[in-house]
Parts: C-alpha cells; structure tokens; sequence
C-alpha cells in the first residue's frame, strides 16, 4: 500500500511509523518526487544519502553563524524584589550593621550533609570556617517539598553562575523565587577561561557516574549524592527522588573553550568567605560538604586523596524595622489549564 503526499520530513517520517500499523509500514511511503525504504528512514546514516538538503540550508548556516546572541530572558522584566532593591542591598549589609541577630550556629561535617529551615524573612550564610571546601546545595518549600530548588531555570533566567542579587528559582508549576543571594564574598566574576563561581550548570557528583566511569561502587559512597540522600532520608522524610540538581557553592567552574565541555579549577574560596541568601519563603536547606573538597582533583580520580573540611551555616533573623514593604513570594499566578478545557 502506497500515500501519495508532500515529501515528509524525517521527523515526520518516525512519528507516522508510531500511529501506523507496523506491517503497513514496513512498506515503502511514495511521495511526489521519490519512494522511501522505510529501512533506510530508520538508519540515519542511509537517510543522508536519500534526501538533498534544501537549497537554503547553506543559508540558514550562514544566517546562524552571522547572528549576534540573543539573551532569551529579559532579566529587567522579572518582577520586583518586594520592597524594592534598597531593601535587599540593605539586607546585604545587615549582619555587618547590626539589623540581623545570629540565631542558630552549624556545622556540615566534611564528607556529610546537613539540613536545616529557615523562616520567610531570615537569612543564611554556607561560611568556609577551616580550609577552602565546596558544598553542593539543595532547597525545598518546608511546607511543601513538591516545590523545590530549579537549576535550569534559574540559570536560564540569571547566569550559569549566581552571584548578589541572583534568585534561585522554584520548579514548575510553582516557579517563584524560594531565596535570594544578598551576599557573596568571593564575587569571582568570570575569569580569562571563562569560569566562575557558585554554579548552576554541574550538578552534583553522584556514585552512578562513578561507577559508570570506574566500575567501583561502595568506594564512593559520600558523593554529594550520597550525603544529600542520607540526610533527606533519615532526617528530613524524604526520598533518594528528592534530592535534585544543586547550586555548587564556592565551586569554580566552565566550559572549555574548543569542546565545550564542563571543567572545575581549584575553588578561590578562603577561610572567612561567605554567600548569604534571604529566604523568601519558609525553606528547608541541606547542604553537602563535597568530597573533592577544592576541587583541585579531577573527579573520578581514585589515585589521589582530596583534602576535604568542614564548612559552617549561620542563621539570622532580620530586625522587623529592616523588613518594612517585604513580603513572602507568592507562587506563579498561571491558571494551569495548559490549553485544556474542564
């Protein structure tokens, strides 16, 4: 049985053979200029030799090479920090100023985790307290741990690197910011390779892609992963699936330039360094101290031994004098019918 059409495009081609009967398409689809082996669709490498590319490929090529980037998010069009910047760079100094009181002192372990909640309206600070370390960090909605830290939004909206100012963004369909970073002492910017500091781009090291790499397992039982899950396991009432992609705090990291692909350089992090975030809803926290430590070794290698350290987490309540016009965020206000009638 033959159709006769326009000629289809490849991805046409493999979505007509999902609604078709097999049988029927295993035969050949005619079109008005040639007639296709469906065994030839289904290898790529034949399919080249089937179809020409348009004559105005050569153009798009150029017109792509030619363009000049687009930023895809206006980030001046996000809606205002409640009680406007003045407030956050306010918020920034607080602690130094005296308009925050120190109320909770931690610890992380190295090669562990810890969780913890902050209010609506507090700060916390992840302080390199012993030796440069990095930390690997996850945030939920404490009344509602469905809502939860989104990396590639967040990076899509900001940079795939925070730094004052940048909001960590929840996941969909809620879509709000869960903190906001008032503080961060290193303020790396990006340096001649193109790296920088507090990542949204690297995940977290995790023993599946070690074993995938090494074919060694309970060797890397305190990945980032591992502590992360502990914690949100034992502690927290969570699950392995809860725990999802981090913010790498005090990680200094890229792309290389030729391949693209992501690279890690010793953190600039010294002892006394802090990031600082303002928590715009009531949040549980838990960070993992990585056991790369600066990652000043590569990961996967299982010749040399990271030095790694502990890292401090301080809580402060913000005096209510300073809050003045601040609210809570309030999820995204999309009705959620996606197109569909009830």
């Amino acid at each position: 049985m033959l159709w006769s059409m326009q000629m289809p495009s490849p991805s046409s081609l493999f979505h007509l053979r999902k609604i078709l009967r097999p049988s029927l398409f295993q035969q050949s689809i005619r079109t008005t200029s040639r007639t296709f082996s469906t065994s030839s669709i289904m290898d790529p490498t034949k399919l080249s030799t089937h179809l020409t590319p348009p004559s105005s490929t050569s153009d798009r090529r150029t017109l792509a090479r030619s363009t000049p980037p687009m930023v895809c998010y206006n980030v001046g069009a996000l809606p205002p920090k409640h009680g406007g910047d003045a407030l956050y760079a306010a918020l920034g100094t607080a602690v130094s100023t005296g308009q925050a009181t120190l109320q909770q002192q931690l610890e992380i372990p190295a090669r562990s985790a810890l969780s913890w909640k902050v209010p609506a309206g507090h700060l916390w600070r992840i302080v390199c307290t012993h030796g440069p370390q990095v930390a690997d960090m996850n945030v939920w909605n404490d009344l509602d741990r469905q809502e939860r830290f989104y990396t590639s939004k967040t990076r899509q909206i900001h940079a795939t690197h925070l730094t004052t100012g940048d909001r960590l963004w929840s996941n969909l369909p809620f879509l709000r910011p869960l903190a906001t970073i008032t503080g961060d002492s290193i303020a790396y910017g990006f340096d001649d390779d193109g790296a920088g500091v507090h990542d949204v781009i690297g995940s977290r090291c995790d023993p599946y892609t070690h074993y995938l790499m090494t074919g060694q397992g309970e060797i890397h039982n305190h990945s980032c992963h591992s502590n992360l899950t502990r914690q949100a396991v034992q502690h927290d009432g969570l699950t392995e699936l809860d725990v999802h992609d981090v913010l790498n705090v005090f990680m200094c990291t890229g792309f290389t330039r030729d391949t693209q692909q992501y690279f890690a350089k010793p953190s600039p992090v010294e002892v006394g360094d802090y990031i600082e975030f303002v928590a715009e809803i009531d949040v549980l926290v838990s960070a993992s101290t990585c056991p790369q430590g600066d990652v000043s070794i590569a990961c996967g290698n299982v010749d040399e031994e990271p030095v790694v350290h502990p890292l401090g987490v301080e809580i402060y309540r913000v005096h209510d004098a300073l809050l003045q016009g601040w609210k809570p965020s309030e999820p995204s206000g999309y009705p959620g019918n996606h197109g569909m009638t009830k």
